[in-house]
């Protein structure tokens, strides 16, 4: 059978509607790049505060030779160590212990747990206040006005594109607890370095959970509500980056997977700043709440939902909303990540959901329930997913859609 052509695009749409494009760090790409982080500390003055992992930098001779080039560009530097997605009490620990040092910068070195609470702790040296003063949701509700530690961001993980955000994602976990942001444009990092040959000492699941946490940004914002032109670019772009890299980082040894490397840091940088520009969507909704509750790792919440989720956006849109135009969107990347045609537009999204389908099994991501989530548990969940991650979902989507998303990740 012949491929029949896509329709075209509701015409009452209009691409080009307003749109803003916030700040962004200078941005620094390239494998081998991070070697001048020394000379950009040195640029703000001479005492460092570095926030690392506890153990993975530190076990490879880049550490060693990190520090022996501070030592020669005579820098002074402290380190605050993060071991898990940081709380309230870490950020608030490591400000008190360090306001003294009158510290000239910040370096964020890790994946994005260690990124936004290097964020935080930037942006409350100066003043020494606690981040439950302005943390979303559950703070004390004080405006922030800075000033903050100048930050510089070297992402060492390919996921949340925390490197070219304004958010501070912190948590505690428990039967109360909470996923929220410190959120404000004084925290956005001065500059961004990008370096893929950093991905070299991650573990494959690690690269799996956050590689799917880059691919969820991307597709998630791809169909925002707030979508522009701008945004549409980087997000199809780099969606293209994974499909072409993220299989090369998670199967392939030396020298192929360098290649891999490359694709999916650029994938996880377009993914941040797309994140940034316009928000996501229901995955991400659901993704605070079960972080909070349940020790899941917030990119195998991604990479366990997205499939569900995307397959319940294209039906909730074709029932409710058939003209809404994230439904082209979500065919237009059916073909782009299949590398195929379709005989419709409504083929391509079928195609799509059932790609992601497969890919969730190839990456066997476990299901909700092996972190202790029961059936008695999605109405609390559910109860609590509907903030601003949710509201950028191209549909608004039933509680009874959310819990039967819920219900079919058991």
């Amino acid at each position: 059978m012949p491929h029949r052509p896509l329709p075209q695009r509701v015409p009452n749409v209009n691409p080009f509607k307003a749109f803003q494009v916030a700040r962004l760090p200078e941005i620094r790409f390239g494998s081998g790049v991070s070697d001048v982080l020394p000379e950009v500390l040195a640029s703000y003055g001479k005492r460092v505060l570095l926030v690392t992992g506890r153990r993975s930098l530190q076990q490879t001779p880049r550490w060693q030779r990190l520090l022996d080039a501070l030592h020669t560009a005579d820098l002074e530097w402290q380190q605050v160590t993060v071991a898990e997605e940081p709380s309230p009490e870490l950020v608030d620990e490591a400000v008190r212990a360090h306001r003294a040092g009158a510290i000239d910068v910040v370096a964020g070195i890790g994946g994005g747990s260690v990124l936004d609470a290097a964020k935080a702790i930037a942006g409350l040296l100066r003043s020494g206040g606690s981040v439950l003063d302005h943390l979303e949701g559950v703070g004390r509700g004080v405006p922030y006005t800075g000033p903050a530690v100048p930050f510089v961001a070297v992402p060492t993980t390919a996921g949340t594109g925390s490197e070219a955000t304004k958010n501070a994602v912190l948590s505690r976990q428990g039967p109360d607890g909470f996923k929220k942001s410190f959120r404000h444009d004084k925290l956005i990092a001065e500059v961004a370095i990008v370096d893929p040959s950093l991905l070299e000492s991650c573990p494959k699941g690690l690269i799996a959970a956050n590689g799917m946490d880059a691919f969820t940004q991307l597709l998630e914002s791809y169909v925002s509500l707030r979508a522009s032109p701008f945004t549409d670019a980087l997000a199809s772009s780099g969606m293209q980056a994974f499909r072409d890299g993220f299989w090369q980082a998670w199967t392939v040894d030396e020298p192929m997977a360098q290649k891999g490397y490359q694709k999916l840091a650029y994938a996880s940088l377009c993914s941040g700043i797309t994140l940034a520009q316009c928000g996501l969507g229901s995955v991400h909704g659901l993704a605070s709440p079960l972080g909070a509750f349940f020790p899941i790792p917030h990119g195998v919440v991604c990479g366990t939902l997205v499939a569900s989720a995307t397959r319940l956006n294209i039906l909730a849109m074709r029932g409710r909303e058939p003209n809404n135009p994230a439904l082209r969107k979500y065919a237009e990347a059916g073909i782009l990540l299949s590398g195929r045609m379709f005989n419709s537009e409504s083929a391509a999204q079928d195609g799509l959901a059932d790609l992601l389908d497969r890919w969730t099994e190839r990456l066997a991501l476990p299901r909700l329930t092996e972190f202790g989530m029961t059936e008695s548990d999605i109405g609390r969940v559910v109860k609590n997913c509907r903030g601003g991650s949710m509201q950028t979902n191209p549909i608004l989507l039933t509680d009874d859609e959310l819990a039967q998303l819920l219900q079919a990740r058991l």
